[in-house]
């Protein structure tokens, strides 16, 4: 029975964590690190947007955005689909979501990837073919739904599911990759596998998940996990933001954004950084900091469970977004165990 409430926890954890990166990262999203420094100094809590923010402008504090609806959209595909995903089911809701967003006149639509894809899907082209161009991190920061469905021991069956849910936008090596390395540090660390266990499993499945998509030239996921830790390794807490923005990058790539939560995951597997304290560094990197963020939170969160979040401002995510996750989670666990 504690196996199974860990378990529980630890989803929870994953999915709240992914929604409390996302909002903590919510204002700062698509500023520069000065504009950041300018404006917040840094983020330390959940924080309201400007009237100037370029995405989310106005919107207050606690708010989730694309990165936390996207993820939910992709679980209820999961559960509707008892674990497996129709690729023109995904295009489908991805359109149908962009319109609600529109609606609302909210800016926060779809990325250039998943735009690109959904496009030559209106014009008529096959999923196989849709995602042949993206390689940002759209499947990545929607992927911890599949972490926490799908188990990672079963390694083909799940870099299986992974291309399930990326095929219709990120079809490519680099896609592909960086969701597997995400996905797989999530349920790894929903199986009770440790937080520096998990970022190494991820090297694993993110090499076997890149031999599948469109090959697309760029510097492989892995590989660049691999060279930042080594790169952050030993930096002090007050230089790392500055390593992490102009060298590793903080942009929409995969190659950038994914590969700057795994090297801040690297450095709270090391004792250097809270969990929280590595969601406020990543909300205040500049470049795409609701992503890294939300990444970031999905990947610890599955690690260390619940206890690794202030509880006021997980109820405080919910009170704003309506956003309760529990009935969510245990469905996906629920495919899990199938």
């Amino acid at each position: 029975m504690t196996a199974l409430i860990d378990i529980r926890d630890r989803a929870l954890a994953a999915f709240y964590g992914l929604a409390l990166g996302d909002a903590l990262g919510m204002p700062t999203q698509s500023l520069s690190r000065e504009q950041i420094k300018q404006r917040f100094d840094c983020i330390t809590t959940l924080t309201a947007a400007d009237a100037d923010q370029p995405i989310a402008p106005n919107m207050v504090a606690g708010s989730i955005t694309d990165d936390t609806e996207q993820a939910v959209l992709v679980a209820e595909l999961l559960i509707a689909g008892s674990g497996r995903i129709e690729p023109s089911d995904l295009a489908q809701s991805l359109i149908d979501w962009e319109v609600v967003m529109q609606a609302k006149g909210s800016q926060d639509l779809l990325g250039p990837s998943t735009k690109r894809a959904i496009e030559m899907i209106l014009a008529g082209h096959s999923p196989e073919e849709s995602g042949r161009f993206g390689t940002t991190n759209g499947a990545a920061m929607r992927i911890t739904p599949v972490g926490i469905a799908a188990d990672v021991q079963e390694e083909a069956q799940f870099v299986e599911s992974v291309m399930q849910a990326c095929q219709v936008t990120h079809n490519t090596t680099l896609g592909i990759s960086s969701a597997a390395a995400v996905a797989a540090v999530v349920s790894a660390g929903i199986n009770g596998v440790s937080l520096s266990d998990a970022l190494d499993l991820a090297l694993r499945i993110a090499q076997r998940a890149e031999r599948h998509g469109h090959w697309i030239a760029g510097g492989r996921i892995a590989a660049r996990i691999v060279w930042a830790k080594k790169l952050c390794a030993g930096c002090s807490n007050e230089q790392l933001p500055e390593l992490i923005y102009d060298v590793i990058g903080t942009s929409v790539a995969s190659q950038e954004s994914v590969v700057a939560a795994f090297a801040l995951a690297h450095q709270v597997a090391s004792g250097q950084l809270s969990a929280f304290d590595a969601l406020c560094m990543a909300a205040s990197l500049g470049g795409d900091t609701d992503t890294i963020a939300a990444i970031l939170g999905a990947m610890l969160g599955a690690c260390q469970g619940m206890s690794a979040w202030p509880a006021k401002l997980i109820e405080q995510i919910k009170t704003v977004n309506g956003l309760e996750l529990y009935p969510v989670v245990e469905h996906l666990l629920s495919l899990r165990a199938v």
